[in-house]
């Protein structure tokens, strides 16, 4: 049986560098009970991780996981690039295949010891989950999964992150 998820990713051949295929999830998020299907799958992950807060990284993730924390009547903490929060920040970078980044999460974000599930559309290198998992533990926080709409089990980002729970809707093995 095919995934329906799977069914309604659009595949961009040669997006945004020849060679890549661009897996764009804009057309789960147009489907409206599709995109409520996908929240609700990625909400019981969540709740099965006995969530706090959820966490999603710019700019998708808002898009991912602030459903997500409404369904389950949670806090919702964004992880920002850099200068766009306008009070004290915590900083994380991680690196790109051609550069490096970082996200930011306000200081008072994440409460110490609360159990955060980080939400978002793409897991492949890991490189923010990686930073996002630094913001959460210098803050205080735990974080207990990572639930994403597409993982690229390929590139090994699971790997970057030894025993973290890690949910994925759809797998894309290959190219």
């Amino acid at each position: 049986m095919a995934n329906i998820f799977e069914e309604h990713i659009a595949n961009v051949k040669d997006f945004p560098n020849k060679g890549i295929t661009f897996r764009d999830i804009t057309p789960i998020l147009q489907d409206g009970k599709l995109f409520k299907l996908a929240t609700h799958e990625l909400a019981e992950y969540a709740k099965s991780r006995k969530a706090d807060v959820i966490v999603g990284p710019e700019a998708r993730g808002f898009i991912v996981g602030c459903p997500v924390a409404t369904e389950l009547n949670l806090g919702f903490v964004p992880a920002r690039k850099p200068h766009k929060l306008p009070r004290a920040v915590e900083r994380a970078s991680y690196d790109l295949e051609y550069g490096s980044n970082s996200l930011e999460m306000h200081q008072d974000a994440i409460k110490p010891g609360q159990r955060v599930v980080v939400c978002d559309d793409l897991l492949a290198t890991a490189g923010t989950l990686r930073a996002c998992k630094e913001l959460i533990e210098n803050l205080g926080g735990e974080l207990v999964g990572a639930g994403f709409y597409i993982e690229l089990p390929d590139l090994k980002g699971k790997e970057k992150l030894p025993g973290l729970d890690v949910f994925s809707l759809v797998q894309y093995h290959g190219a």
